[in-house]
C-alpha cells in the first residue's frame, strides 16, 4: 500500500504527458487544416466538414452548416471542400454521408484553388515562426551547437581503422560540408555501410580519409568518434540558435537533406532504412517533452516546418498536387480533366495509406528491437573507456547518439535525433561537468 501513491502519481504523470503530446499533434494538424478552412470560406467555397483524423467519427457536431469531427485514424486531418477535392477522396475521409451525395461541383477560378491549397502549409510555417520567436525569448530554453571536433576515438571502431585521430576537425563527409557535430551525425547516417570520404583538418593540413560507418541493431550508424560537450552548452540538436530565423532554417534544411537522401542512389538504401513513421515521432515527442518542455516546444516547431515542406511536394493527394494542377490551369488556361485527376489522386491515396501502414508496422518492430539496448550500452562503455573514465565516475558520462529520418503525422518527414545530453540517454550517472557524443 505504501507504494500505491507513488505508482499512481507516476501513472498520472505519464498519462498527462501522453495527453499533452496528443494535444500538440492535434494542434499542429488543426492549424494546418484551419488554413484551408478559413481561406476556402472567405473565397466563397462550400465547406462540408472539418476533421482531425480520418475514417469514422469518434465525435462530431454541426455548426453553421459545417460538420466538425474527431475521427478514429489519427494520421492527419482534412477539410472537405467539394468544389476543390478530387473525386475519390471521400473514401479516405470516411465516406460520403447523407446530404453529401449528388451535389454538383462548382468550378472556381484556379487562382482560388491555389490560395486554398497554399493556406494549410502557410499556417504551419506561421506557427513554426511564432514558436521560434517565443523560444528565443525564454531564458530557460537551451540553444547551441558543438563543432565537429574529435576529442577521442573508440578502439577498433570504424574511425580508428580509417585513421581518424584525436584532435581532428571534420570538414566534409561524402562531399557535404560539415559545420557542426550534428551535421556529421546526419552525414554518417546517410553513409551507413558505405565507404565514404572524410576530409579532416589536422593541424594546418587537410587530410582525406575513407571510413565505413557501421550500423548497430537499433538502426543508428556510427564511426566511433567522440565529441566532448560542456554541460552548460548541452542542447537538443533541433535547437541550434536563439535566433528564430536560424531555428526555422535548420528545420527546413534537415527535411531537404533527408529528401535528398531518399532520391540519391548511393544514399537511398541507408536513408530508406532510417525512415520511420508516426509512432516513432510520437515516442520522440513524448520523451522530449518529458525531459524538457522547451525542447518539446522546439520539436513541435520542427514538426510544423516538416508538415509545411512535405505537404508542398507536387504529389497528388497532398497540397502540392493541387498547387501543381492549379498552376497548370493558370498557365495553360485549361484544367486537367477531372477524371484524370480523380484517378491519379485515388492511386496516390492508396499508395500513401500503404506506406503509412508499413511505417507504423516497422515503428512497432523497431521499438521492440530498441528495447534490447545491448549495443548502445556497449558503445557507451567503450567510449568511456576510450576517454579513460572509470565506470563509476560521477563527473563525466558518455552518450551514444545518431540521426534517423522519420515521418511525422500528416505526411511529414522529419529528421529526429537524440538530445546531445548524456542525462537524456540513460547512459549512466548524471553529468556534472561534460558529456561525450559518439557517432
Amino acid at each position: 500500500m505504501e507504494n500505491f501513491i507513488p505508482t499512481l502519481l507516476s501513472w498520472l504523470s505519464t498519462a498527462g504527458y501522453i495527453l499533452l503530446c496528443l494535444f500538440l499533434f492535434g494542434f499542429s494538424i488543426a492549424i494546418h487544416e484551419f488554413g484551408h478552412f478559413i481561406v476556402a470560406l472567405k473565397l466563397g467555397y462550400r465547406v462540408e466538414r472539418f476533421s482531425i483524423g480520418f475514417g469514422p467519427a469518434i465525435w462530431k457536431r454541426k455548426w453553421h452548416g459545417v460538420e466538425y469531427r474527431i475521427s478514429w485514424i489519427p494520421l492527419g486531418g482534412y477539410v472537405s471542400i467539394p468544389d476543390v477535392d478530387p473525386e475519390g477522396t471521400k473514401k479516405l475521409e470516411g465516406g460520403a454521408e447523407n446530404g453529401e451525395q449528388g451535389t454538383e461541383k462548382v468550378v472556381m477560378p484556379p487562382w482560388k484553388d491555389l490560395l486554398v491549397a497554399v493556406a494549410g502549409p502557410a499556417m504551419n510555417i506561421v506557427l513554426a515562426v511564432v514558436l521560434a520567436f517565443a523560444l528565443s525569448f525564454i531564458p530557460g530554453a537551451r540553444f547551441g551547437t558543438s563543432p565537429a571536433h574529435v576529442d577521442g576515438i573508440m578502439e577498433g571502431s570504424p574511425a580508428d581503422r580509417g585513421g581518424l585521430m584525436e584532435g581532428d576537425t571534420v570538414v566534409s563527409v561524402g562531399g557535404h560540408q560539415i559545420a557542426t557535430w550534428t551535421d556529421m551525425l546526419q552525414e554518417v547516417q546517410f553513409a551507413a555501410n558505405r565507404e565514404t570520404e572524410f576530409v579532416v583538418k589536422r593541424g594546418d593540413e587537410l587530410k582525406t580519409l575513407r571510413l565505413t560507418p557501421e550500423v548497430k541493431e537499433n538502426g543508428v550508424a556510427y564511426i566511433g568518434a567522440i565529441n566532448l560537450i560542456p554541460r552548460d552548452e548541452v542542447s537538443a540538436v533541433w535547437m541550434p540558435s536563439r535566433s528564430a530565423w536560424e531555428q526555422v532554417k535548420w528545420d527546413a534544411g534537415a527535411v531537404f537533406r533527408a529528401l535528398k537522401g531518399l532520391v540519391t542512389p548511393k544514399e537511398m538504401k541507408a536513408t530508406g532504412k532510417a525512415v520511420g513513421g508516426p509512432v516513432l515521432i510520437a515516442k520522440q515527442t513524448y520523451k522530449t517533452i518529458r525531459s524538457d518542455i522547451w525542447d518539446g516546444i522546439g520539436f513541435l516547431r520542427f514538426i510544423n516546418t516538416n508538415l509545411a515542406v512535405m505537404n508542398l511536394l507536387p504529389i497528388p493527394v497532398l497540397d502540392g498536387g493541387l498547387i501543381l494542377f492549379s498552376l497548370i490551369a493558370i498557365v495553360f488556361r485549361r484544367r486537367i480533366p477531372e477524371k484524370f485527376t480523380a484517378v491519379v489522386t485515388t492511386v496516390f491515396m492508396y499508395i500513401l495509406i500503404a506506406l503509412m501502414l508499413f511505417l507504423v508496422g516497422r515503428d512497432f518492430w523497431r521499438m521492440g528491437d530498441l528495447s534490447k539496448k545491448v549495443d548502445l550500452g556497449e558503445l557507451r562503455q567503450q567510449s568511456r573507456e576510450s576517454l579513460g573514465l572509470d565506470k563509476d565516475d560521477e563527473n563525466v558520462s558518455s552518450a551514444t547518439n545518431g540521426v534517423s529520418a522519420v515521418s511525422a503525422p500528416g505526411n511529414a518527414t522529419a529528421t529526429a535525433t537524440g538530445r546531445v545530453a548524456p542525462a537524456q540517454t540513460n547512459s549512466g550517472p548524471s553529468v556534472k561537468k561534460e558529456g561525450a557524443d559518439v557517432p
